[in-house]
């Protein structure tokens, strides 16, 4: 009985730190848009009618992101893969436990890794307009002042 017991706790210990038991191999990343209501698509084959929406992403898997709505320019944004938090920390309990396998498995699955820009937003250009240029800084003035300093 006693066995039994232990066997379930190491068992237990031992899966704790795994990334892919304790966050899944997949992620929801929601895509919205400026207007509303534009169709999205991916460069993986995942497709909605109307934004704003949530699809199910492998979490290894980075991917575009378009956006298109009439009398709108077609939009897009890449959405990448990082370690970040929970995934970071299930691949240390994998380390600390000494749990080879796990990493490897949690490395393959992606499932130490968090989608970003999460959610994810494009703003769409109306047709004829120029889209704002996200590099350009605005321009500063020098103050001058015409009063004289008073004594």
């Amino acid at each position: 009985m006693n066995l039994r017991i232990f066997s379930a706790l190491t068992v237990m210990v031992a899966v704790s730190g795994c990334g892919s038991i304790t966050r899944g191999t997949t992620e929801n990343v929601t895509i919205t848009s400026s207007p509303s209501d534009a169709s999205i698509s991916t460069s993986i084959g995942k497709y909605c009618p109307r934004s704003p929406c949530t699809i199910e992403v492998n979490r290894r898997t980075e991917f575009t992101a378009y956006a298109e709505k009439d009398g709108y320019k077609k939009g897009s944004i890449e959405i990448k893969t990082k370690v970040v938090g929970a995934g970071a920390a299930g691949f240390a309990g994998n380390v600390l436990i000494g749990g080879v396998i796990g990493m490897g498995v949690d490395a393959a699955t992606g499932a130490a890794l968090d989608h970003y820009p999460n959610p994810a937003h494009i703003e769409l250009v109306p047709l004829g307009k120029r889209a704002p240029d996200k590099a350009a800084k605005p321009k500063r003035r020098k103050h001058t002042s015409t009063a004289k300093p008073s004594v």
